[in-house]
């Protein structure tokens, strides 16, 4: 036969699902433990019938030992076929169903038996211990065959022992009632296994219906695929059970989660803490890519149930896209600037033709000095009191963005920053959110102004934005700082709701706050506090020959 014949038999006779090897297995230990527990009662009850049977030879014995004329007839009469010690002995046997009942003398001649030709002979086992006095017990082969005995002394009147009573139980009736009893014994350990198939038919169904009717195989491929496949996509996964506890956390998860595998059989708030985030994942809110900020990532979070009563929330990392959403609206917003420039000097350049075709020689002079000196004016007042060149670009970009919107954006009399920044990226960053919520509130109001106050305390940086919108209601100004909660309709390419997190979440980082209060005048004023934003002023040539590099996800956290 062929390796392949042979694998081939092999296969067909082992089932391969689920479902026909655990009722195949299960029936197995029901049939043998049938087996065993029918094993188990018939060896004692073999030894409890052999106990029985020569009780009672026993008792019989003891009975006959009692008559009180045997004794006198063994002193009085010869041992012969048609004695009265035989005829007694052979009424008790007959009233008693016993084999047989013989009488001894001290000598062990036979005085009664069943085969009269006997009677005068010598007993065929030893029956001292009885002529000693003693009751005796036993399984013995004798000339009847096998049989259990019970051997009992014969006394006088006067308690003289003058011979033995021996009966006998055939072993063939002992034999015969446990053969009796056997049927009825399997017919227990039938009805016992067919219960027993019939619970492994219900269990087996259950883990039929629970594993789909996969093979074992499938199922192992399946849970090396599940590993392969979360460990290998690069969206995390958690998986949680109907309690909410976690229950499985791929690679990316824990990275982009900041947490490791000893989070798993905790609940979201004790692995995550209190947030937004443990409440998407527990499912405490709800929607479809539901945007929370972990660290310094903004991630996107959808949830499933599953029907355990559990959920597996899937997490993607949004924190690139978010910021180039962010540069290519700052990046729009200076196409507008310039383009609004370049609106402007044409009008310049026109008025400037128009006065030299006029030989308004001076007045052309005087207006270009006007033009030159405004936009030198700005810049200047900028880099006066913000001496870090980030900072001062974007507030002079933002300047020009807030004139094309009809805003005015100016610098606090207070603002006094040194260029001994840690963080400018970080600082920058916290300024362009404010500053850009500050002239979307303004949008479209009289007088709209925005004021940029920027001082350092020591090593401490802070920040007040002021503007004269509409203002934000009290019970509002801690639901702002939510990931993704917002007032304004979002744009096409991203989401709202993620400015004013990033900038509390920026503070908390440094050890500082951020908060929201009402400006005088009304409006509103955001104040954010830095400890240690600024350096030491001896670690300014350290800062300048080391630049800032990108804060890393143990540093977020």
């Amino acid at each position: 036969m062929t390796p392949t014949a042979s694998a081939r038999r092999l296969r067909l006779g082992l089932p391969r699902r689920v479902f026909s090897q655990v009722l195949l297995m299960q029936v197995a230990i029901a049939a043998g433990v049938a087996v065993l527990a029918t094993g188990l009662f018939l060896a004692p009850l073999g030894e409890q019938l052999d106990d029985q049977a020569m009780r009672r030879a026993l008792a019989i014995a003891q009975t006959t030992a009692q008559q009180p004329g045997i004794a006198e007839d063994l002193r009085a009469t010869e041992p012969t076929p048609d004695g009265p010690v035989q005829r007694e002995a052979e009424r008790i046997r007959r009233a008693t169903g016993a084999e047989y009942v013989v009488v001894l003398d001290r000598r062990g001649v036979r005085w009664s038996h069943t085969d009269p030709e006997r009677i005068g002979g010598p007993v065929s086992t030893d029956p001292s211990e009885a002529l000693a006095g003693r009751e005796v017990m036993e399984i013995d082969e004798g000339t009847l065959g096998r049989s259990a005995r019970g051997k009992v002394p014969l006394r006088d009147a006067d308690g003289e022992v003058v011979g033995a009573v021996s009966v006998g139980i055939a072993y063939d009736s002992v034999r015969a009632r446990l053969v009796h009893a056997i049927p009825g014994l399997l017919a227990y350990a039938g009805g016992a296994l067919a219960v027993g198939a019939f619970a492994a038919w219900l269990i087996s169904r259950r883990v039929q219906r629970q594993t789909r009717d996969l093979a074992f195989s499938d199922i192992a491929a399946l849970l090396a695929e599940r590993e392969a496949m979360l460990h290998g996509i690069r969206e995390g996964v958690v998986a949680l059970d109907r309690a909410g506890r976690v229950r499985l956390l791929n690679d990316e998860a824990q990275r982009l989660l900041g947490i490791g595998e000893e989070a798993v059989g905790s609940s979201p708030d004790e692995a995550l803490g209190r947030g937004r985030t443990a409440d998407v994942l527990a499912g405490r809110v709800g929607g479809t890519d539901l945007l929370t900020v972990r660290g310094h990532r903004v991630l996107v979070a959808n949830r499933m149930p599953t029907d355990d009563g559990g959920a597996v929330a899937t997490l993607r990392d949004r924190t690139e896209l978010d910021q180039l959403s962010r540069e290519l609206d700052s990046t729009r917003g200076l196409i507008d600037a310039l383009r609004a420039q370049d609106h402007e000097h044409a009008n310049r350049m026109h008025t400037l033709l128009g006065l030299l075709e006029l030989e308004m020689y001076d007045d052309a002079v005087e207006f270009v000095g006007e033009v030159v000196g405004e936009h030198r004016a700005t810049s200047e007042q900028v880099t006066e009191k913000i001496r870090d060149p980030l900072l001062a670009a974007l507030l002079v970009g933002k300047a020009t963005v807030a004139a094309e919107r009809g805003a005015a954006l100016r610098l606090s009399d207070r603002t006094s920053l040194p260029d001994r920044l840690v963080d400018p990226r970080g600082l920058v960053t916290v300024v362009g959110n404010l500053v850009d919520n500050a002239l979307d509130a303004v949008a479209g109001t009289p007088d709209a102004r925005v004021e940029v106050e920027l001082r350092a305390e020591d090593r401490t940086a802070v920040l007040v934005v002021r503007d004269t919108g509409p203002g934000i209601p009290p019970e509002r100004r801690e639901l702002i700082f939510t990931e993704g909660w917002s007032t304004k309709e979002p744009p096409g390419h991203r989401e709202r709701g993620i400015g004013l997190p990033l900038v509390r979440r920026l503070a908390h980082r440094h050890g500082g706050s951020a908060r929201v209060d009402e400006a005088p005048g009304g409006g509103a004023e955001f104040t954010v506090v830095l400890p240690e934003a600024l350096a030491e002023p001896d670690a300014r040539a350290a800062l300048t020959a080391a630049p800032a590099r990108p804060v890393g996800p143990e540093e977020a956290r």
